[in-house]
C-alpha cells in the first residue's frame, strides 16, 4: 500500500515537472505566437524562435524575469534563425536574455536594429545580449543613419556577439546616457567580434560610441573589455568615448584605421589594449582629450597614422570649451606603454587659434618606443611644459628638441608569450602588463558564424575567354561570378548595344598580343552598381558609337546610393575620341558612392570633351567625399577639354582621412580649355589631404588649383615641368603643412605666377 502511494506521488510529481518544463520552453513559429508567448512569459520561460527566415519581424521582447530565472529569447538552432527584410528587436524590462539570433539580408526601418528599450520610459535593466549576429544589415541609403545595437537602462551586458559589415552612416554599437535612468549604467561590453567596417568617407562611422557630447559630463561606468576589432575602418574614431568614467581594457585592434578616442568626458581608463597596425596605412592607437585620463600598459605595433590618428596623440583643448569641442588635457597619466615601429606620437595636436589650451599637470613616464630606423617620432605643436616626462626609453633620438625625460638605449626585439614583438634592453624584456589571454578572432564573437573575409579579390575566380562580336561581352558579364576574369582574345571590336551592370568584382583584360576595341551604344559602356568592382587591362575604348547627346561616359557608378565601397583599376588601356557631343567623361560618378581606390596606370587619354574624372558630387561641404585613394602613374592625357581630375572634399569636419592623390610620371598636354570646364583648371584639388605630384610635364594646360582646408594637408610637388602652361595656385583658410616643396612661411599667393614658382617646379613660357 505504501509502495502504491509512493508510486502515485512520484507519478504526480513527474507529471507536474514535465508540465512546468513545458511551460518554460515555448517554441514559436510566427509573430502572433511570439507575442502570445511574451505576454504569458514568467521568470524562467524560454521563448524559442523556430528555425527559418523571419521576414519583416518586429519583435518586442518585454517582461520581468529574476536573477535566478531570467526570461530568455533564443533560436531553435544557433545560426538557423535569421531575421531579414525590415526586422528589428526591442528589449524592455528586467532580467531578459537574448541569444543566438542572426540579422542579415535587410535593414532596420527604425533607428536601431536591437534596442534595449521599448520607448523613452520603458528601458532594459539587468539584461543580456549574447551570441547574436548582425551581418551587413545596412540601409541601402549610404548616409541614412541608424545604429545596430543601442544600450539604454542599467546593468546590461552585450557579450560574444558578431557585428560585421555596416555600410551606412551610424554607430555600430552605442551606449546612450540621454536620461537619468541610463546614467551610471554599469554596462559590460565583452568578448564581442567587431568585424570589418569599410571607410564611410564621412563622419558617423564609429564602431563603438559611449555617450554623446550633450551628456558628456555624466558618468557612464561602462566597461569595454576583451573585444576584438578587426579592420574597423569607418572613420578617425574607431571608439569614441563621450562621457565620464568609462573603462577600455584588454581589447585588441587589428589593422583598424583610426584611434580609440577620449573625445569628451573625464576619468577614462585605457589599459592593456593591443593595437596591431602591421604597417597598414592610417592605423592609429590612442587619442587623449579632457581631464583625468589614464593610459597605461597598452601596446602598439606598426601604427602608421599621422596627426589625429597617430600611435599616441595628446590634444590641445579650447579655452572654456563648449560641450561639442575640445576640453583641455589635465591630470593625464600616460605610463608603461610600449610602441614598436609606430610612426607618430603627437603632442599638443590640433594646436591653432581656437585650440590653444595646452596640457596641464600631466605625466608621461616609463613608456618605451622602438624604431627600426631613426626618425622624428615625436611631433610637438605647442607648449609641452604642462607634461612631465620621466624615464621614457627609445633606441633612437625621437626629437632633437626633446632630451629631458627620454633615455636612448640599445634595444633588440623578442617575442613575448603572446607572440608580440617587445623591446629588450640587455636581458630585460620591456613589456606592458597584458592579460593572460588576449582576445582573438577565434575566442570572440560566436562559435557558429563564419569570420571568413567576405570581400572577393580581383582575379580570384575563373577565367573565361570571350570572342569578339555584338553583346558577347555583355553576355559574359551577365553570366560571370565574383572574382572572374573575362579574357578578350581578338583584336576586333567588341560591341555593346546593351548596358552591362558590374555587380561584383570583375576583371576584363586582353589576351597577350591582342588589342581588343570596346564600342558601345548606350550612355555608358559599364555601370558599376552596389557590390561591383572593376579592373580593366590592355583594352581600347572608342566613343564613335556612343549616342549623340551630352553627358556620355565610359564608366559610371550607379545613380542610386551605394552602401558598398568599390575599387576601379585601369591598366594599359587607351581612351580615344570621346567627342560625339560635349561633356563626354571617362569616369562619371554619382552622389552617395565611394571608391576605396581609383588606380590608373600606363594608359592614354586623347580627344575628350568632358573630364577624365570628376570626383566632385559631394558639394554640400559637410565632410563627405567620393574617393579615398586616387593614383595616376605613367599616363598621357592629350586634348582634354575638361579636367584630368576634379577631387572635392568640402567642409571642416576632421573625422575622415582622405582624399589622397598620387600623380607620378604623367604628361598633360592641351588640358582644361573647354568652355564647359567650370573649374577652368587642369587639376582641381579641393580639400585633398595628401597630395603628391612629381616627375610630370604640363604643356599648354590650365592652372593646377589646390584649396587646402581641414587640419594639416600635406603637399609634395617635385620635378614638375610646366611648358606654356598655367600656374600652381594654392589657397586655403586653415593651417597646413606643405611637404619639402612648399614651406609654412610661403604665402599661397606667392605660388601664383612665373616669377614665384615653387622649388621643384620649372615653368617655361
Amino acid at each position: 500500500m505504501n509502495k502504491l502511494i509512493f508510486l502515485k506521488v512520484y507519478a504526480l510529481v513527474f507529471f507536474f515537472s514535465v508540465a512546468i518544463n513545458a511551460q518554460q520552453t515555448v517554441l514559436v513559429h510566427s509573430i502572433q505566437e511570439f507575442n502570445t508567448a511574451v505576454s504569458e512569459a514568467k521568470p524562467g520561460t524560454n521563448i524559442v524562435l523556430a528555425n527559418g527566415v523571419w521576414q519583416d519581424a518586429e519583435l518586442l521582447f518585454e517582461g520581468e524575469g529574476s536573477v535566478s530565472k531570467p526570461i530568455k529569447l533564443s533560436a531553435e538552432e544557433k545560426g538557423k534563425v535569421t531575421l531579414e527584410g525590415q526586422s528589428y528587436l526591442q528589449i524592455a524590462g528586467s532580467y531578459l536574455h537574448v541569444e543566438g539570433l542572426v540579422f542579415k539580408n535587410g535593414y532596420t526601418p527604425t533607428n536601431e536594429v536591437i534596442s534595449f528599450r521599448k520607448n523613452n520610459k520603458t528601458l532594459a535593466y539587468h539584461s543580456r545580449l549574447s551570441e547574436c549576429v548582425i551581418d551587413n544589415y545596412s540601409n541601402p541609403e549610404r548616409h541614412e543613419q541608424d545604429s545596430w545595437v543601442a544600450l539604454y537602462g542599467k546593468n546590461n551586458r552585450v557579450d560574444h556577439n558578431h557585428f560585421e559589415g555596416k555600410g551606412n552612416r551610424g554607430v555600430t554599437l552605442i551606449v546612450r546616457l540621454n536620461s537619468k535612468e541610463s546614467i551610471e549604467n554599469n554596462h559590460t561590453i565583452e568578448g564581442n567580434y567587431f568585424g570589418p567596417r569599410q571607410n564611410l568617407g564621412s563622419n558617423g562611422g564609429e564602431t563603438l560610441r559611449v555617450g554623446t557630447s550633450h551628456f558628456s559630463m555624466e558618468k557612464s561606468k561602462t566597461i569595454v573589455q576583451g573585444n576584438y576589432f578587426d579592420r574597423c575602418d569607418g572613420e578617425h574614431e574607431i571608439i569614441s568615448n563621450k562621457c565620464d568614467q568609462t573603462t577600455f581594457k584588454n581589447n585588441v585592434f587589428f589593422e583598424s584605421i583610426g584611434t580609440l578616442t577620449m573625445r569628451h568626458g573625464d576619468e577614462t581608463w585605457v589599459e592593456g589594449n593591443v593595437f596591431l597596425g602591421n604597417r597598414k596605412r592610417n592605423t592609429g592607437g590612442i587619442r587623449v582629450i579632457n581631464g583625468q585620463q589614464t593610459v597605461k600598459n597598452n601596446y602598439g605595433y606598426g601604427l602608421t597614422g599621422y596627426r589625429f590618428r597617430g600611435a599616441l596623440v595628446v590634444m590641445n583643448g579650447v579655452p572654456n570649451s563648449p560641450l561639442n569641442r575640445y576640453f583641455q588635457v589635465e591630470d593625464a597619466v600616460i605610463e608603461n606603454n610600449v610602441f614598436v615601429n609606430s610612426d607618430h606620437v603627437q603632442l599638443c595636436a590640433g594646436s591653432d587659434d581656437e585650440r590653444s589650451a595646452t596640457p596641464l599637470n600631466s605625466t608621461f613616464k616609463n613608456n618605451t618606443f622602438y624604431l627600426d630606423k631613426e626618425s622624428e617620432l615625436v611631433t610637438v605643436y605647442d607648449d609641452i611644459s604642462g607634461i612631465e616626462f620621466d624615464n621614457n626609453r627609445t633606441n633612437f633620438p625621437i626629437n632633437p628638441n626633446m632630451t629631458e625625460g627620454f633615455k636612448v638605449k640599445k634595444m633588440s626585439l623578442v617575442k613575448d608569450r603572446h607572440g608580440l614583438l617587445m623591446p629588450k634592453i640587455g636581458r630585460k624584456i620591456i613589456s606592458p602588463d597584458l592579460a593572460d589571454v588576449l582576445p582573438s578572432k577565434e575566442n570572440t564573437g560566436t562559435s557558429f558564424y563564419s569570420k571568413e573575409d567576405k570581400r572577393i579579390a580581383f582575379e580570384s575566380g575563373k577565367t573565361h575567354t570571350v570572342s569578339a562580336g555584338v553583346n558577347t561581352l555583355f553576355d559574359a558579364i551577365k553570366n560571370s561570378k565574383p572574382g572572374d576574369i573575362l579574357e578578350l582574345n581578338e583584336s576586333l571590336p567588341y560591341e555593346l548595344t546593351k548596358l552591362p551592370l558590374i555587380k561584383h568584382p570583375l576583371t576584363i583584360r586582353a589576351t597577350s598580343g591582342t588589342n581588343p576595341m570596346i564600342l558601345w551604344e548606350k550612355k555608358a559602356a559599364f555601370d558599376i552598381v552596389n557590390g561591383g568592382e572593376l579592373r580593366l587591362k590592355g583594352l581600347s575604348f572608342d566613343g564613335e558609337n556612343a549616342p549623340d547627346g551630352s553627358g556620355n561616359a565610359v564608366i559610371r557608378t550607379s545613380k542610386y546610393s551605394m552602401n558598398k565601397n568599390y575599387s576601379l583599376r585601369i591598366e594599359d588601356c587607351a581612351f580615344n575620341n570621346l567627342d560625339v557631343n560635349h561633356s563626354f567623361d571617362v569616369i562619371s560618378i554619382y552622389k552617395n558612392t565611394f571608391a576605396d581606390e581609383i588606380h590608373i596606370e600606363n594608359s592614354t587619354f586623347n580627344n575628350i570633351t568632358g573630364h577624365v574624372m570628376a570626383l566632385d558630387r559631394e558639394t554640400d561641404d559637410v565632410g563627405i567625399y567620393n574617393a579615398e585613394f586616387v593614383t595616376l602613374i605613367n599616363n598621357k592625357f592629350t586634348n582634354i577639354q575638361g579636367t584630368v581630375l576634379s577631387l572635392h572634399r568640402g567642409g571642416k569636419d576632421e573625422s575622415t582621412f582622405g582624399p589622397f592623390l598620387y600623380l607620378d610620371h604623367c604628361t598633360l598636354e592641351n588640358v582644361g580649355f573647354g568652355s564647359r570646364n567650370k573649374y577652368q583648371t587642369a587639376l582641381s584639388l579641393y580639400g585633398v589631404q595628401d597630395i603628391v605630384i612629381k616627375n610630370s610635364v604640363f604643356t599648354n594646360t590650365k592652372n593646377i588649383k589646390m584649396h587646402l582646408v581641414v587640419g594639416e594637408p600635406i603637399v609634395n610637388v617635385s620635378n614638375i615641368q610646366m611648358d606654356q602652361a598655367g600656374q600652381i595656385e594654392v589657397s586655403g583658410d586653415q593651417k597646413y603643412t606643405l611637404g619639402k616643396v612648399f614651406t609654412k612661411e610661403t604665402n599661397p599667393s606667392d605660388l601664383i605666377g612665373t616669377d614665384n614658382a615653387p622649388l621643384g617646379v620649372r615653368i617655361n613660357k
